[in-house]
């Protein structure tokens, strides 16, 4: 139960409480921090990322719970929070890329691509009538020669690390990292770092049908997802 004076200040978006909060904002935080854990890790080769799809049910098939997106050659992104909402910025992020391409002739920068999405995404706790986004993103690409990874929020709020993670199991992610990140490490050190640090966020609960993994390397510029049979072999090799 919020206290009396606070009541009435989440009905809608463009409204601060007396100490300057927007609840609604804070109520996609939320939504994210109940998502699963998507980890993200720059090296010497490139950015890894790392997420566990959670798979609920048996009936359910892996595959069809994406949360890792490519959105350009040279650019991926993985999501936590609602898949709906994420969905829809990945469209709007391949869209601006595309456009990009269209009219400097040239792959868009990461980083440029990564405040268009907070711009848009910072538009929707300005008005009323829509919601903000229920989802956080973690945008991994190379531009001019370096590997870059940024951290999205709901409020439009961009950050740049070297590792990091959101979801339900940021913390335990987040303190593994902080003990355990080497800048010079290589993608097999960095995904075992990542599935070390998932591992910690699960509790010990690792499904290798739920682990998808993406990479995008600083020598071909290129973006990919690890095949089914490459991450079993990182899973085996953690496991051992």
């Amino acid at each position: 139960m919020q206290p009396q004076y606070q009541m009435g200040y989440d009905r809608a978006i463009t409204v601060f409480s007396p100490d300057g909060r927007l609840y609604q904002v804070e109520y996609a935080r939320e939504a994210v921090k109940r998502g699963t854990t998507a980890v993200g890790i720059k090296c010497s080769e490139g950015v890894v990322l790392i997420v566990d799809k959670r798979v609920t049910s048996r009936l359910l098939e892996p595959v069809s719970i994406e949360k890792i997106f490519k959105i350009d050659t040279h650019i991926g992104v993985a999501s936590s929070g609602l898949v709906g909402d994420a969905r829809s910025l990945v469209d709007r992020a391949r869209v601006e890329s595309q456009i990009n391409r269209v009219s400097y002739n040239e792959p868009i920068n990461v980083e440029i691509l990564a405040k268009k999405l907070c711009d848009h995404m910072q538009t929707y706790t300005q008005f009323g009538g829509a919601r903000p986004y229920g989802t956080a993103l973690l945008i991994a690409g190379v531009s001019d020669g370096e590997a870059r990874l940024f951290e999205t929020d709901p409020s439009g709020t961009l950050l740049e690390y070297k590792a990091t993670g959101i979801g339900t199991g940021r913390p335990a992610v987040m303190k593994v990292f902080e003990d355990e990140y080497q800048e010079d490490a290589d993608f097999a050190g960095a995904i075992k770092l990542g599935i070390k640090a998932l591992h910690a966020a699960t509790e010990g609960k690792l499904d290798v049908s739920a682990i998808e993994i993406g990479v995008v390397s600083i020598e071909t510029r290129e973006f990919r997802k690890l095949e089914k049979d490459e991450v079993k072999i990182y899973v085996d090799q953690f496991e051992e």
